[in-house]
């Protein structure tokens, strides 16, 4: 494992009890951060923070990211606690159910927007006056390959994470100048719990456009997602990383 230093830094990691949130979790207390783990599940988050005893420094909130109070509330906890903020990483997503656009109930639709993109929006909302505080800030949403091109059955999940791209870009740009970066990765299938909310016919297709042939790793994620965290990515912002296996060549 390369050594990213994130030494002295304060972390806010969204959906960070399990799957590539717990990934990006470890990765950012084995690189020197102190890590809040954001989640839903009061249970999971015990369990993770019980899991990562002696690994640093860490803080839980129980947080609905559908609730604008709630993620507002998470965030002065989380200064509070550590002082200030200095990452943000919106890593919390759902699936959702795999069903024609047509097919899809309207109440399934609003669940995975309230989540995959207001969530993160309401995080930021939260978040970058702390940045802005401390004159610095790396902010890293995970999007996904399927806001570029669509995947089938999956409108809903596809639509939130093309809003979470183009929210990148535009808060890329609004703090282009406040040395806080925005960057977004766009994963293809990476190997955690979530793929149990879909078909496997859906994972069978999302499979077949991998040229490497093989799903990604959670490691894989966090290693990309620190370097979007560390001072030395200093000149990207408002960019998307595609982490495909080479299924994205744009």
């Amino acid at each position: 494992m390369n050594q990213i230093d994130l030494q002295n830094r304060a972390a806010i990691v969204t959906g960070g009890a399990r799957g590539i949130g717990l990934a990006i979790t470890e990765r950012l207390l084995a690189s020197g951060a102190r890590v809040s783990l954001w989640d839903i599940d009061a249970t999971a988050l015990e369990q993770a923070a019980a899991e990562l005893a002696g690994a640093g420094t860490v803080h839980t909130a129980t947080v609905d990211l559908a609730d604008f109070s709630s993620v507002h509330a998470a965030a002065e906890s989380t200064a509070n606690a550590f002082g200030k903020i200095d990452i943000l990483v919106n890593n919390a997503g759902v699936a959702g159910t795999n069903a024609k656009t047509w097919e899809t109930a309207p109440e399934e639709w609003r669940r995975v927007i309230d989540i995959n993109l207001h969530g993160p929006f309401y995080c930021c909302h939260a978040v970058v006056p702390h940045l802005l505080k401390n004159g610095y800030g790396r902010i890293v949403n995970i999007a996904s390959i399927a806001g570029k091109e669509g995947n089938p059955t999956a409108a809903h999940y596809s639509a939130s994470k093309a809003g979470v791209i183009a929210l990148t870009k535009s808060l890329g740009k609004e703090l282009a100048t406040a040395n806080i970066t925005v960057n977004a990765v766009a994963p293809a299938v990476i190997a955690t719990d979530i793929l149990k909310q879909v078909t496997q016919a859906h994972i069978d297709y999302m499979l077949s456009k991998i040229p490497m042939g093989r799903l990604g790793k959670r490691e894989e994620a966090a290693a990309l997602v620190a370097w979007l965290c560390s001072e030395d990515c200093s000149f990207s912002t408002g960019a998307v990383f595609d982490l495909s296996g080479g299924r994205a060549t744009y």
